[in-house]
């Protein structure tokens, strides 16, 4: 499963969001440390996929350390916004086709949680609109 590790970093790094389609479960469930319940169904799970790599994806960002096994991935990453150092996990769930099942995202500090779910609920409401 390292290519599917592969075509998310591919993802990530060219902010090429069309490429969900290939990689996301029609199923997939994701776990948002600022939603309070689980998004499930591909296109929600897009949807907030497109507005967290607008959010946290700048230049700063960058995968520290990985453990990829044989149907599961953690991808810790860090990313400074405003001044704000963040350090957060991407915790990934793959069914034997090669498909994303389960997507979650935690993040650290508090300080961070709160702004991060300030820009992404204006960036939500930019993308509604």
């Amino acid at each position: 499963m390292k290519k599917l590790i592969q075509q998310w970093h591919q993802i990530v790094q060219h902010a090429d969001t069309q490429l969900l389609k290939e990689i996301l479960d029609d199923e997939i469930v994701m776990h948002s440390p600022v939603v309070f319940r689980p998004l499930s169904g591909r296109a929600i799970v897009e949807f907030y996929l497109q507005a967290a790599f607008h959010t946290l994806v700048n230049d700063s960002f960058q995968y520290v350390r990985e453990v990829v096994g044989e149907k599961d991935a953690i991808l810790e990453f860090t990313v400074e916004i405003d001044g704000v150092f963040i350090n957060g996990v991407d915790m990934i769930k793959f069914n034997e086709n090669g498909k994303i099942i389960d997507f979650k995202v935690m993040l650290r500090p508090l300080k961070a949680v709160n702004l991060i779910h300030q820009k992404m609920g204006e960036m939500l409401e930019q993308m509604k609109g």
